[in-house]
């Protein structure tokens, strides 16, 4: 007989209260860690989409996603000229907000360096990829355009010939992708305001971050190196070195910089809140095994009383633990595969992260179980009688 699973059956709806406050925490600690590898997995969406296997950015910084670059526009032609380069490509992203059908949007706009680049590493979902050198766009369905809108960006309309899903920078903007001269042409365009003062100060629109001649958003960010099969990486790496204005950075070294500086707080935060939700798990299941051993305890001395083993009352309450525990991991996953599809950002769940959380819960539930089983081993037969 299996006294804990009698024990539930008697008060079944009080278990799947409880089990249902349980797996109210497992959700928020699977949307919680879902979260940030949902950030992760938006951050290198161009990273590892792009196909790049060097960035050549502005000498001196770490952009184009850690921060801010600009390089010449001619860089593309002059890493073109190193041994071992098989292709090159300019890259441009800004963020901007505009106007269609009376709503404000949001995207991030992203240049491919037409004809070199037409967007075939983007996964679409309907229409094309970029025919033209000027005037097309595909866009991340999250922005809320559709195939065939045009939309006004800059000084130009744009018509949107593709459609794509979970195209999404780390700020969960979309991407919009132009080609990389449309890109500065949106980039470059400037309000009344800004022109009525580079009027008066012929200087200030000469000048940017940096003590740069030309506008920081009005330049290439990078330039995308592709080697040839047997090219030896770190020559071209020491030859692009050599000139002093651009750096070079490698796949790996965009993905390590994201990581462990744009994300590394995030990353803290995220796990500071899962620890605190672990934390109250296990004090909520620790105070529920506690009442129940306490509300138990004429039946723990009934069967003290007639000669049960020690084990018998251990196992009863370790089993209500870890049905309680089991119950609401279910549960919290359920959950989740019915509410995050909803969430604004990405939210991944991965197959490891759900097995590290459930032996988490075990670890939980085990020592809930402790406290339950060391006030049940204090009950003596005599209490029959109180």
């Amino acid at each position: 007989m299996n006294i804990g699973l009698k024990d539930i059956r008697h008060n079944l709806g009080r278990f799947l209260m409880t089990a249902a406050g349980v797996a109210f925490l497992v959700t928020a600690s699977i949307g919680m860690i879902g979260l940030y590898r949902g950030i992760v997995a938006d951050a290198m969406v161009i990273i590892d989409g792009i196909g790049a296997d060097l960035w050549v950015v502005q000498g001196g910084r770490s952009g184009p996603f850690s921060e801010s670059s600009a390089i010449s526009s001619e860089m593309d032609r002059r890493v073109e000229s190193i041994a071992g380069v098989a292709s090159v490509r300019r890259f441009v992203q800004i963020s901007q907000q505009f106007a269609f059908r009376g709503r404000q949007l949001r995207a991030s706009i992203t240049g491919i360096d037409y004809p070199k680049d037409r967007g075939e590493w983007v996964p679409l979902t309907a229409g094309r990829y970029l025919e033209n050198g000027h005037f097309e766009a595909i866009a991340d369905a999250s922005i809320g355009l559709g195939l065939g809108d045009i939309v006004r960006l800059g000084q130009d309309d744009y018509t949107i010939v593709g459609l794509a899903h979970g195209m999404v920078d780390m700020s969960g903007d979309g991407l919009l992708f132009v080609t990389v001269n449309d890109a500065m042409a949106i980039a470059q365009r400037r309000t009344s305001e800004e022109v009525l003062l580079a009027r008066k100060e012929p200087n200030a629109g000469r000048t940017g971050a940096g003590g740069s001649s030309v506008q920081q958003d009005s330049k290439i960010a990078a330039t995308l190196v592709t080697l040839q099969p047997a090219a030896n990486e770190m020559a071209v790496h020491a030859a692009i070195m050599a000139w002093g204005d651009a750096n070079v950075l490698s796949k790996a070294d965009q993905e390590s910089l994201l990581l462990n500086q744009r994300l590394w707080r995030l990353r803290v935060q995220i796990l500071a809140f899962t620890a605190v939700l672990m934390l109250v798990m296990a004090i909520v299941v620790s105070l529920i095994i506690y009442m129940l051993t306490m509300e138990k305890r004429h039946q723990i001395a009934m069967l003290k009383l007639i000669g049960a083993r020690n084990s018998v009352i251990v196992s009863m309450i370790a089993q209500q633990s870890y049905l309680i525990g089991a119950g609401g991991l279910v549960l919290g996953l359920g959950l989740s595969h019915l509410i995050f599809p909803y969430f604004p950002r990405r939210v991944v769940i991965d197959l490891p992260d759900i097995g590290i959380l459930a032996l988490a819960m075990a670890a939980i539930c085990g020592f809930a179980s402790l406290l339950g089983i060391s006030r049940a081993l204090k009950v003596r037969a005599q209490e029959i009688l109180s």
